[in-house]
């Protein structure tokens, strides 16, 4: 049986749809990540260099094992256009154990 605590989403924004093409696909050639979801349409508001911005972006959810963060946060920061990218990892604590086995085995 997988360990469901083994397996994390992370978020990760970018600015357009060739981005989150090529970072999406990187990342599942890679094995780094299963699979990669590309959610259109989000607005971000943050704070940056002392104003608040307002930004259309597309957010990735990536889904991997822990022990991947690591690699994966290496890989974005070279690949990706922002100076600070966000890497955000949530465990994914309930996972129903086929999709669990079937992330564990795209990712080794």
């Amino acid at each position: 049986m997988t360990d469901p605590h083994e397996l994390i989403v992370i978020f990760c924004t970018v600015p357009d749809d060739e981005t989150a093409e090529r970072l999406a696909t990187g990342l599942v050639e890679e094995r780094l990540a299963a699979c990669v979801k590309v959610v259109p349409g989000v607005r971000s508001f943050y704070r940056w260099e002392g104003k608040i911005e307002v930004a259309s972006e597309i957010q990735l959810l990536i889904k991997t094992r822990r022990s991947h963060f690591e690699a994966i946060e290496e890989w974005i920061y070279e690949q990706h256009p922002y100076e600070v990218p966000e890497l955000v990892a949530l465990p994914a604590s309930d996972v129903a154990e086929p999709y669990a086995s079937w992330v564990v085995e795209q990712t080794q």
